[in-house]
């Protein structure tokens, strides 16, 4: 007997394409409010998938106090120079790079890791931090849901985890992963970016993918700062 056909239609594959494409890490915004019920949706789309051991560790806190907004803001300013100052080179350039929109973006959701996650070691005995990867894979599933909506949403790194934990009362074992800033965008960019400002650009397919072993000659990500 042939295998049933689960392949999906020609159009939705092109349309899972796209958006695999089309996807940005966003920084400029507009102000305009989202329409009602798109950040539920968003948050439905992260929850929506895979985690290690079914654990689901990801916790999503949303900011509607601008003073709070305020104050998150503060703290990845303060990360962002610290950045610069490590760098070893192109440190003034760095500093007029954006690389958030929490004042300008309609929403501000924080993303973190939930406390008590050692009770759960299926998939994690050895690899711990595959807690990490499965939040990782939700806010996959919400940045590509927001971009087929045409809502654009980056995720900001840039703030010290335990500061930040803090302001928000994370309980003990609680980690905060990523601040996300969600809204309309006048559009979104070309390309990534960091590619478009010289600061990196998206390596061939033969220099990730290799067969059996890993080769002698693969080199490692360039790095341009």
């Amino acid at each position: 007997m042939p295998h049933r056909n689960h392949r999906y239609s020609d159009a939705e594959i092109a349309a899972l394409w796209r958006v695999l494409r089309e996807r940005r890490d966003m920084r400029h915004f507009v102000s305009d409010q989202l329409p009602e019920g798109l950040i539920e949706r968003l948050v439905l789309a992260a929850h929506l998938a895979p985690s290690v051991g079914f654990m689901q560790p990801w916790r999503f806190i949303r900011i509607r106090e601008q003073a709070q907004r305020e104050r998150i803001h503060g703290l990845v300013d303060d990360e962002r120079r610290r950045t610069a100052a490590a760098l070893p080179s192109r440190n003034e350039e760095f500093l007029g790079v954006k690389i958030e929109g929490i004042r300008e973006c309609a929403e501000v959701l924080v993303v973190a890791l939930m406390p008590g996650r050692e009770q759960h070691i299926v998939g994690r005995r050895t690899l711990p931090e595959m807690d990490v990867a499965s939040v990782g894979c939700a806010i996959q599933n919400m940045w590509l849901a927001a971009r087929a909506e045409g809502v654009g949403l980056g995720w900001v790194s840039f703030f010290d985890p335990q500061t930040l934990g803090e302001l928000l009362r994370l309980p003990e074992g609680a980690h905060p992963l990523g601040i996300l800033c969600i809204g309309h965008v006048r559009e979104f960019y070309p390309r990534p970016m960091f590619e478009d400002a010289g600061w990196g650009k998206r390596l061939e397919l033969a220099q990730v993918l290799f067969e059996n072993l890993w080769p002698e000659d693969a080199g490692r990500t360039p790095c341009t700062y």
